[in-house]
């Protein structure tokens, strides 16, 4: 695609957005609106003999107290395996549990209600480690014992690799749960429409999926219920799954009346997915000459309660376990398993993150074994464009781990910054990282795609997509491929999201699959749209059919002496007696060989890090960070940017500060005030984004996602810099000012 002025657009909700005149889901208000409320666990692991609800029903301005008797459906939701309770009735298994929801006139008044509402516990042994978990002395969390999934890969003779090696690292790497941090926590209006139907306005990025999950819940038809997604204040994977809305629905239907929920910050907390907290355990060996013979990963996921997606980001943690590394001989094995802690779930980077931060760690070891350049050390084992994918898949031919590492070497050689330290005691490293990314959800998962294009009757060209607008800027991305595939003015346009009543199903607002599935589907719907306009157009002003395009404004006709406008869009719309619809559906590209989550199409990303690292205090500054992202052509350049620096922001925090603390299942950090994540001052002035947009000249596949690949690869480029810094190599998120202060106070004492 030929890039032009149109890939610099400003966002067309931006303005909105950043003068705080976009109305919200959560801003939505309703006639005769009532405000709800949902009682949590007061425990991470107990039995329920009894639940009284008396008191709180007698309550003057309470409509409705609801407990599991009132479900009418399926008592309990998951995308893939419905195993959490809607509300629990003999258990509970985590503290975001839900027993029951309550709607009132007010929100003071519904949260009072909550606290008459009296629960009989019989606490339980609480499955806080993934040891205990492990440990068949303890309770089983769910009927097939603790274990959710267990997934796994091998290659080649791993014993016997490891028995001709010349140097070998083992190391144990700790990662921590994660909050999302969106800044619009779960929320929405639910309501209850008079021909019996119900209208969901809740920020979600599976809508359709929603939709599914509800039907089965309440017992209605999916056509009853209609899904209002956009706009949300932010998901990164936290709204995958359903959180709020199976309560103001159930409220909204025994009350006749609009529900309003939306969580505060501490209930968001408790109740929210999180990332996942994994410990990998990694074996690595090479040759004399620094080609990696073998690789050996083992992953523990804790879960926590329940199912969610857990699976599916284990299977992509093991598929990523060796990265864009070329390795003869690998054993790779997994775990997904079941605490009383936090549901962990779908979190931006999808495991990748984790899994990634150890295998760069063992790059970086690996090469100080060898006295290589870790660069030098990583371009050796590097995989080429060619070869097949981590699990021996056949994928999107590309370059991209080459051009990423090139670029990033050149910065480390290039940097303006100074490794001269500015004191005594501060210290500067930097570091680099290289990662993968696989987009899409993978060989063998349900992957649906798809869109429509229309003449309304009111002259707009209306573009209609199940994807949500998540804060990532899918407008910008519709509108920018819009005006380059069809050739009208914005003006023209009209772009329906985020809506099942009104959108073709897209599949989800997630796995960076949005920008591509837009660029696919427009290759798809544009000509058949502009033969389409042009044949009518044709028959309207008897023009040769040769003769007209379709251009800004309406159809334009060519002539010797330069181009006219013919008919305008309302004109030519005055035409039909209906709208004119093109749609199209697909599946997101897959690889051609059954193997099970495997990934077809993949973004690449090379980190440059430096740390200032003050050895009085242990606290590490980031000072510089720049990503090279090899994913194909941009398509708004605004937001590409965006994402990335966005998304490395939310990795400095992942790498230096951010942890969601559980003691005996319980949270620690309970608000934002004990959870910090990272501001301005805590990142570098200027962060530097170098896209490569080259892709091989019989690629089909267009731009690639880059909503999570900004994301992977700076832990392990951060601790890469730190060790430069100060000699002290890390293998735990966060990196604490007291782990660099016990460990330089080690090595004092051993030297």
């Amino acid at each position: 695609m030929e890039q032009t002025d149109t890939r610099n657009r400003i966002r067309p909700d931006g303005k909105a957005k950043v003068t705080g005149r976009l109305t919200y889901l959560t801003d939505l208000k309703m006639p005769g609106m009532l405000y709800g409320k949902i009682l949590r666990s007061a425990h991470a692991h107990a039995k329920i003999h009894a639940i009284h609800t008396e008191k709180a029903s007698q309550i003057p301005g309470v409509h409705a107290v609801l407990t599991y008797k009132d479900v009418p459906g399926l008592n309990g939701f998951g995308i893939i395996i419905p195993d959490q309770p809607v509300l629990c009735w003999d258990r509970v298994r985590y503290v975001g549990d839900a027993i029951a929801c309550v709607a009132a006139e007010t929100k003071e008044i519904a949260a009072y209600a909550l606290t008459c509402i009296e629960v009989d516990y019989e606490p339980l042994q609480v499955i806080d480690t993934l040891e205990k978990a492990l440990d068949l002395s303890y309770p089983a969390l769910h009927p097939n014992g603790n274990i959710l999934h267990e997934a796994g890969h091998t290659r080649g003779n791993v014993e016997e690799a490891f028995s001709k090696a010349v140097h070998m690292v083992e190391q144990t790497y700790e990662l921590p749960r994660q909050l999302h941090g969106y800044m619009e926590t779960e929320g929405g209006v639910i309501v209850p429409e008079d021909n019996g139907e119900l209208t969901v306005y809740v920020g979600t990025q599976h809508g359709f999926k929603d939709q599914f999950q509800l039907s089965r819940i309440l017992n209605m038809p999916q056509s009853a219920i209609r899904i209002v997604s956009s706009p949300m204040g932010g998901s990164f994977g936290g709204k995958d799954e359903l959180n709020i809305q199976p309560y103001g629905a159930l409220l909204a239907l025994a009350t006749k009346r609009p529900i309003h929920i939306h969580q505060t910050r501490q209930e968001s907390i408790r109740s929210s997915i999180k990332r996942h907290p994994m410990i990998i355990a990694m074996k690595t060996a090479v040759d004399k000459d620094g080609k990696i013979l073998a690789h050996e990963t083992m992953i523990k996921a804790d879960t926590g309660a329940y199912s969610t997606l857990g699976p599916a980001v284990l299977d992509f943690s093991v598929e990523h376990a060796t990265g864009p590394y070329v390795i003869p001989a690998v054993k790779t094995k997994g775990y997904s398993i079941f605490t009383n802690n936090g549901v962990a779930g779908e979190f931006r980077g999808f495991g990748g993150n984790q899994v990634t931060f150890a295998l760069e760690g063992q790059m970086d070891r690996l090469a100080k074994k060898l006295k290589m350049d870790p660069i030098d050390f990583r371009k050796r084992n590097l995989r080429k464009a060619h070869d097949l994918g981590p699990l021996g898949q056949r994928i999107a031919e590309t370059d991209g781990a080459a051009q990423v590492l090139k670029a990033i070497h050149q910065l480390h050689q290039d940097q303006q910054i100074t490794t001269k330290s500015p004191t005594s005691y501060l210290v500067r490293g930097f570091g680099t990282a290289v990662t993968m990314h696989g987009g899409g959800l993978g060989y063998g998962r349900l992957d649906p795609a798809g869109g429509r294009i229309s003449l309304k009757r009111n002259g707009k060209i209306e573009l209609a997509f199940g994807f949500e607008e998540a804060g990532q800027g899918i407008l910008a991305v519709i509108e920018t491929l819009a005006l380059e595939e069809i050739g009208c003015h914005v003006d023209d346009l009209s772009i329906v999201i985020g809506d099942t009543a009104h959108v073709p199903t897209s599949g989800s607002t997630t796995a960076s699959r949005g920008t591509s599935m837009v660029w696919h589907a427009l290759q798809k719907l544009k000509q058949p749209f502009k033969e389409k306009l042009i044949s009518c157009a044709a028959l309207k002003t008897g023009i040769d059919k040769t003769m007209l395009t379709v251009g800004k404004q309406g159809m334009w006709v060519n002539e010797k002496d330069g181009r006219r406008l013919t008919l305008s869009y309302s004109e030519l719309a005055a035409e039909f007696k209906e709208d004119l619809v093109i749609d199209t559906r697909f599946d997101f590209p897959t690889t051609p060989d059954p193997i099970d989550s495997g990934h077809f199409l993949y973004s690449y990303s090379g980190v440059l890090a430096g740390v200032e690292v003050n050895v009085l205090t242990g606290k590490v500054k980031l000072i510089q960070l720049e990503q090279a992202v090899a994913a194909g052509p941009i398509v708004n350049r605004n937001g590409y940017i965006g994402q990335i620096e966005g998304g490395g922001s939310m990795a400095v925090g992942y790498t230096l500060m951010e942890e969601a603390i559980m003691q005996d299942g319980q949270y620690e950090t309970t608000n934002l005030d004990t959870y910090l994540m990272p501001g301005l001052s805590d990142l570098p002035f200027k962060m530097k984004t170098i896209p490569i947009e080259d892709l091989p000249e019989h690629d089909l596949y267009g731009p690639r996602g880059v909503g999570e690949i900004g994301t992977v690869g700076v832990a392990p480029a951060i601790a890469s810099a730190v060790y430069e810094a100060i000699g002290v190599r890390i293998h735990k998120l966060p990196i604490s000012p007291e782990f660099i202060l016990h460990s330089l106070q080690q090595r004092e004492v051993h030297t």
